[in-house]
């Protein structure tokens, strides 16, 4: 590859830095759609002993890749985003990867195509640790960062992704336990004492 299409698809990735997700951190700022990739990726690589069938490098490079249409397109939340919005994002990706050179555009073709079909279980896997990671970050940030909306979609975001895998289920209830104690907290904590 040539130095200046590397250095160009570097700077395009640059912008999933600079594009603010709904979601906060613990710390109290806006996470990165490149902060929620990485550690997307960090959870695809310590799931390997839970599912040694699935391909490594596959996973992680969807991992890294899975959101790369928002560097685009920004940051739609989940609960906001519709049918529009994912076609202009999935044509503005597939209009970038065109213009990729060889074998980076049949590579990440595949990879995206994989993902949208969710029939792999490395598609699938992503599709639920996305949603799980999500939870995560909900949870570890304060709770007066979350919408109203947030209380059910908490309890109920990525259960249907989860459900193939006993692992990953165990894994949700586990995240819908923080949840629920964020939850129980914050309601004591402004229940008048008496």
């Amino acid at each position: 590859m040539k130095p200046e299409i590397f250095l160009r698809i570097l700077s395009r990735a640059e912008q999933l830095k600079n594009t603010p997700r709904h979601s906060w951190t613990s710390a109290g700022r806006r996470e990165s759609v490149a902060e929620h990739c990485w550690r997307l990726a960090l959870m695809a690589y310590l799931i390997k002993d839970e599912f040694p069938q699935a391909d490594q490098e596959k996973l992680l490079s969807m991992c890294l890749l899975h959101d790369m249409g928002e560097a685009f397109t920004g940051d739609i939340p989940a609960f906001e985003k519709g049918p529009a919005d994912e076609s202009r994002e999935e044509a503005v990706l597939a209009a970038w990867v065109e213009e990729l050179p060889q074998p980076y555009r049949r590579d990440m073709a595949v990879l995206f195509e994989e993902l949208k079909a969710q029939e792999s279980l490395e598609a699938r896997l992503v599709k639920a640790l996305d949603k799980l990671e999500a939870l995560i970050q909900h949870n570890e940030a304060d709770i007066s960062t979350w919408l109203p909306l947030e209380y059910d979609l908490q309890l109920s975001y990525g259960q249907k992704e989860t459900r193939f895998s006993p692992w990953l289920r165990a894994l949700m209830e586990e995240v819908n336990e923080d949840s629920w104690r964020k939850i129980r907290e914050a309601k004591e904590a402004k229940s008048p004492r008496g």
